[in-house]
Formats: structure tokens, sequence, C-alpha cells
């Protein structure tokens, strides 16, 4: 009987299997650790750690699956993040005063579209130049990690804008106990009219609609996993030295001479992914343009005699993944407090692997950008659950090399089996 509400409830199979197999990987390296990973300060770190990743994923899901790839994204997120921290550290400076609060607008700003400028010539060397993506992103996996280092001759850039600092997360850069609550409430309600409209609109057209059961199911353990993450992230606390410091700095009266809790709540950065990861979704199922990106991955000819201009359409792919690792640098210096010329090393591979084990084909025209989110949650537990063992580097990244080729092959068995 639960199977088959289960499969009433038309829950995508591999996305359970996937969230199944994290659940699995938590579980065991928190018995490895002892006690130590499922824990509010390792969960709530995992999640910001995860925000980069994430978001470049959601723009990497429909590079690949335009039937391109993008290496450079790496190379690239560090010499956008380079740029970045010039701006706020010398020359805004000079221009505007330090810390000022315009600084970290036009910084952000000005590495977007930095962002875009370089995707979009990548996608023009691809689309019209004729040049595989492969070669062109291993260019440019050369060319813009030796231009991070040209831009400060190797010297690392820090500290950062105030102000700009708080996309990367920290004690200041969360939103507190009561909007966490405020926000996940929300997300419930918004989570429920989801399901009424779509129940609506297939009652409307007359199509086959899925038992009432199911859609309080869905709805539910939904609401459960989003109430449960805000309550994970309130219930990881400041550190004592910053709220003695918000103590001392507000003239807080101490009845008892204790320090308060002071919840962290959820991160920024894990707001900008989840805002990413929304506005991605609808862009890849709900508009023209996502529409295109999977047709010319499931047909690169029927797609152009259809009339769609596959060149452009191709050349876009790249300069939203140029602007969402634009982005992903902004979090990643911002965590940081620093830019250096090495940030991003090996970050592609993380980026490719999330959205290749989030399933999405290699071979291209299938995938989805949640999935990709999720295997970008998945990697940076593996890498997070490691790190907690001990286990050295090395063994690492033999292990997300492993993973990686793994998740192809299941991928390869997947849709042989479903095509026959």
């Amino acid at each position: 009987m639960l199977g088959r509400l289960l499969k009433s409830t038309e829950l995508d199979t591999r996305m359970l299997g996937m969230a199944g197999a994290l659940a699995l990987i938590w579980l065991a390296f928190h018995l490895l650790s002892g006690g130590l990973f499922l824990t509010p300060r390792n969960l709530w770190n995992l999640s910001v750690q995860s925000s980069a990743v994430a978001i470049m994923a959601a723009g990497m899901t429909l590079v690949i699956v335009a039937r391109n790839i993008d290496l450079s994204i790496g190379s690239m997120l560090g010499f956008i993040g380079m740029i970045m921290g010039v701006l706020q550290t010398d020359l805004l400076p000079k221009l505007l005063g330090f810390e000022h609060p315009a600084t970290w607008i036009v910084t952000l700003a000005a590495g977007l579209v930095l962002g875009i400028v370089l995707g979009g010539f990548q996608g023009f060397l691809i689309a019209y130049l004729g040049i595989p993506a492969f070669i062109v992103t291993l260019g440019g996996l050369l060319v813009w990690r030796g231009g991070a280092w040209w831009v400060t001759s190797g010297q690392t850039v820090a500290p950062l804008d105030d102000r700009f600092r708080l996309m990367g997360g920290g004690p200041e850069g969360a939103i507190g106990a009561a909007w966490s609550w405020a926000l996940g409430l929300l997300a419930c309600v918004a989570v429920v009219a989801m399901l009424a409209r779509h129940r609506a609109r297939r009652k409307k057209f007359s199509f086959p609609l899925r038992p009432m059961a199911a859609e309080i199911l869905v709805g539910a353990v939904a609401c459960a996993l989003i109430l449960g993450a805000v309550a994970v992230a309130d219930a990881y606390p400041w550190p004592i030295g910053s709220v003695r410091r918000y103590v001392e700095a507000n003239h807080i009266a101490l009845a008892d001479g204790a320090l308060p809790f002071i919840a962290h709540g959820i991160a920024i950065p894990v707001l900008i992914a989840i805002v990413v990861g929304v506005k991605m979704t609808f862009l890849a199922t709900r508009t023209r343009f996502g529409r295109y990106v999977y047709a010319i991955g499931g047909n690169p000819e029927a797609a152009e005699l259809a009339g769609v201009n596959t060149r452009w359409t191709i050349v876009k792919t790249f300069m939203l993944m140029g602007l969402l690792t634009a982005l992903g640098a902004a979090v990643s210096i911002a965590r940081l407090n620093a830019a250096t010329n090495s940030e991003g090393t090996l970050a592609e591979l993380l980026v490719i692997a999330a959205a290749v084990i989030g399933g999405t084909s290699l071979s291209g025209g299938a995938g989805t950008v949640a999935g990709a989110m999720l295997g970008a949650v998945l990697m940076q537990s593996l890498q997070s659950g490691m790190v907690l063992l001990g286990v050295d580097t090395p063994l690492q990244n033999i292990v997300v090399g492993i993973v990686l080729v793994g998740a192809v092959w299941l991928d390869t068995v997947y849709r042989r089996r479903a095509s026959s």
C-alpha cells in the first residue's frame, strides 16, 4: 500500500533515490564521526559551503543539457573574484571612500557583468566559430587562472567590504530566528498554494488527478523538511565572542551575567542559492528559452529546422553560466573574506559532478536544476564528512572521482533500460 501511495505522488524516482542516498551518507558519517556530522553547527556550515557549488550547478545543468560543457568555471570564479576583491579594496575606496554603502552593490554588479561578458565570449567562440566547447573552456581554464594571478601578481586581497561579506554567511550573514521561521512558514504556504494550483489546472483540462492522500503526503513532507531545516538553522547559536561584542555594542543589560542565546538562522548564501534554484527551475521549465535548450539537447538538427536560433541560444546558456559563476565567486570570496588567485581550483569538477549525479545526462536533453542542486549538497557532504574523519585531501579527490564515474555509469545504465 505504501508503495502504491509513493507511486501515486508522481515524484521522480531518481530524485527520491538520490535523497535516500544522501540520507544514508549523512547517517554513515554521523556514526563514523562519533556523532559530529548531524549537528546544527556542521549542517549549517554544510549548507553555506554547498551554496556556491549549487548556484553554479544550476547553470551547468542547462549547459550540459544543450550538449556542451564548461571546464573554465573554476578559473573564471577565481578571476572574477579577484577583480571584485580589487574593486572593493583598492579602486572604489579611492572614488567613494572606505565602507561606502554603495561599494558592495557596485562590486557585485561589476562582477556579474564581467561574468556575462566572459561567458558570452566563450559561447560566441563555440556557437558561431564552431570550436568545440571542450577546447574553448579548457583554454578558458588556463587563461582565466592566469588572469587571476596577473591582476595582483599572486597577492591575496583582504579584508573585504563589511556589507559585501554578508553574502558569505557568518553570524552577521544570517537572518536570525524570527525571520527564518517567517520565511519557512511562507515557503510552506507557497508549497500548498502550488499544489492546489497544479491540481486545479489538471482538473480544468480533464487530466488525471493524483489521489488526495498523495497530495497531502507531498505537501506534508515538503513542509516538514522546510520547517526542519529552519529548526536546525535556529539551533546553531552565535559564537560566544560575537554574542559578547553584540551585547556590548548594543548596551544590553544582563541580569544574571549569562550571555543570551542568539541563533544564526538561515544563512544569506543559502537564501541566494534557493532563489537561484527557483528562478532557474522556472526558466528551464516555463519559458521559451528553456524549451529551446532542451530541444537543442534532444536533437540540434531538428531544433534548427523547427526555427530555433540554436547558436544564439547556446551563447545565452554560456552567458547565464558566466552570470552564475560570478555570483558563486561573490559568495566564495565573501565567505573567506579574501580573494586569492587559487580560489575556485577544481570547482569545475565539483559542479559537473553535482549536475551529473543530479540526473543531468552528458548526452544532452535531460536534467533538472533541483537534481543538480541536490547533487551539490551530496558532493559537499562527502567532502565535509571526509574532513571530519581526517581523510587526506588526495584520498578525498579519489573518492570524488570514483563517485563521478559511478554516477555516469549509473546514468548510462538507467537510460539504456528506459529506452529498451
